[in-house]
């Protein structure tokens, strides 16, 4: 059930059609692990926090750079020198108190992946790379847990959603990034609220829009495109959820 407070918090949210009192319920007893805080991460962690997602585990290993602070919202001037999870958790704390942010510090490796992850309906991807990102792709076919796949470069980013055993995984695509150092701070944030819209529709039951589909973002001309995305018959990640 939704206290008084949560009627009035997600009020907005709870008139809309075919979402209202039962897709909150659902948001509430939701878990959801974004990988990396960085740009994606930051941006997608405070809407999922403000939507009532009930439990939302972030995971990274590193500290806050000033450097960050051009596309990492959740990071302030003061937060340098402290570890990018703890930050975020008591910002995010602070903006949704009916929530629980549970930060883990730690470095993603093949070895703690699978644990990492458990028991979450969907994994959010803010990884900066397609190492660990690959890593994360072949726990969530493991475990057919959806993965929510973004990535940026510059003014241009790109998102999918993968379903094991509906669609490609990141290993079929082998995505070698959107192209060119440096990235402009809204450019994650674009990406990455689609990534939490996507992850949203997930949890409350709804069909996400980006399953097997692979959207291209450029912000030099303000376009965007949909491509249909084939699954790699010989992929050694997904195939066996095929072949049985």
């Amino acid at each position: 059930m939704l206290d008084k407070s949560e009627l009035t918090r997600y009020n907005r949210q709870l008139v809309i059609p075919d979402f209202g009192e039962e897709g909150q319920r659902k948001l509430k007893d939701s878990r959801v692990v974004i990988v990396g805080m960085g740009g994606l991460g930051c941006a997608s962690a405070t809407y999922l926090t403000a939507a009532g997602v009930g439990h939302i585990t972030v995971v990274d290993f590193d500290t806050v750079e000033l450097s960050d602070l051009n596309r990492q919202i959740l990071y302030w001037e003061e937060d340098v020198g402290e570890k990018k999870v703890i930050a975020a958790q008591r910002k995010l704390s602070k903006l949704n108190p009916l929530i629980q942010i549970t930060p883990v510090s730690t470095k993603i490796t093949e070895e703690n992946a699978l644990s990492l992850i458990d028991k979450a309906q969907v994994v959010v991807d803010g990884l900066d790379n397609s190492a660990t990102r690959l890593i994360v792709n072949s726990a969530c076919v493991k475990q057919k847990m959806a993965y929510i796949y973004g990535g940026v470069s510059r003014l241009r980013g790109m998102i999918t959603t993968i379903i094991p055993g509906k669609t490609p995984c990141l290993a079929c695509l082998s995505p070698e990034g959107v192209g060119g150092l440096g990235v402009l701070g809204v450019t994650p944030a674009i990406i990455a609220n689609l990534q939490a819209l996507e992850a949203i529709k997930l949890l409350i039951g709804h069909s996400p829009s980006l399953a097997g589909k692979l959207l291209l973002f450029n912000g030099d001309d303000m376009k965007f495109q949909l491509l249909e995305i084939k699954r790699n018959e010989s992929c050694p990640v997904c195939s066996p959820l095929y072949t049985g």
